[in-house]
This record gives C-alpha cells, sequence and structure tokens, in this order.
C-alpha cells in the first residue's frame, strides 16, 4: 500500500503541458515517470545538495508505476517524492503525484544504485549522501541491498 501523502515532505509543482496528452485525451502514461525524474533530481539538488548533472552519481535499476486516475490537461500537480530507505549501494525512493485538489492520481517506486561512470561500477552509498537524507527524512530502513537488481550492467 502506497503512503499518504503525510508522509511526504518533499514536494514538487508540476505543470501539465499540451504535449503530455496522447490520442485519448489524458497524459500518456510514460509521463509518470518523467514527473517521478523532476521530483527526483529536485529532491538530490535540494536535499542531498548535489546541484549539477555532473553530481548525478546512481543508475535506476527498477522502476514501477500505478495509475489511480487519469490525469488531464490543463493542470498543475503536486509530485511528492521521498527516501524509503538506504542501503550499502542503493536507495529506494517513493513517489505521489496529486491533483491542485488532493485527488491521488499516480503513485510509484525506483530503486536506484549509486554509480562510479568512470569505473563503470556499484559504489557505496555515500556518507555525506546517507547523512543529508536521514538529516532530512528522519531514521530510514536500511536493508543491505536485498532485493536490488545489480546484474545489470554489471551492477
Amino acid at each position: 500500500m502506497a503512503p499518504s501523502s503525510a508522509a511526504f515532505r518533499f514536494r514538487l509543482a508540476a505543470d501539465v503541458r499540451y504535449s503530455d496528452v496522447d490520442a485519448a485525451g489524458h497524459v500518456h502514461h510514460a509521463r509518470a515517470l518523467v514527473f517521478f525524474e523532476e521530483a527526483r533530481a529536485a529532491y538530490w539538488r535540494d536535499v542531498v545538495g548535489r546541484a549539477s548533472i555532473d553530481d548525478i552519481d546512481y543508475v535506476i535499476a527498477e522502476a514501477s508505476v500505478r495509475w489511480h486516475a487519469r490525469i488531464e490537461w490543463p493542470a498543475t500537480l503536486e509530485v511528492c517524492a521521498r527516501v524509503s530507505a538506504v542501503g550499502r549501494k542503493h536507495f529506494h525512493m517513493e513517489y505521489e503525484v496529486r491533483s491542485r485538489a488532493g485527488e491521488r492520481l499516480v503513485t510509484g517506486h525506483t530503486v536506484q544504485v549509486m554509480y562510479d561512470y568512470a569505473a563503470r561500477s556499484s559504489k557505496p552509498v555515500p556518507p555525506e549522501v546517507r547523512a543529508a537524507i536521514a538529516a532530512f527524512e528522519g531514521p530510514l530502513a536500511g536493508d543491505a541491498d536485498a532485493g536490488v537488481a545489480h546484474e545489470v550492467h554489471g551492477l
């Protein structure tokens, strides 16, 4: 079950653009991942303190999306994000997209694996990243990387 919006301290406004609408007249299903990505990048910048594109030192290992209601244009959405667990080399993020009226539209989850692009391999979550997340979110679950798909590209 997805957490309630009260569980999310990080929130980002996202406008639905006309180009987001598909032939059926609502936002295309793939756009949810873009909303998640925008919130994740803002979280990384605002919470973790890494503002440059070069500071993004993780890769996506897993993503899931659940649609609860149609999103139509025009709209301004509230995209909520949080880190729910930090392992040795990865962290889990949860997302919730709501309408201005508070209707839950989309929920989802991603797993990010810390990645050293120069070495082309996974790496431990840096202590300063772990500390910044814990300072913002409070105590988190740590699951020692159980259940994460590390097989992808040698992760």
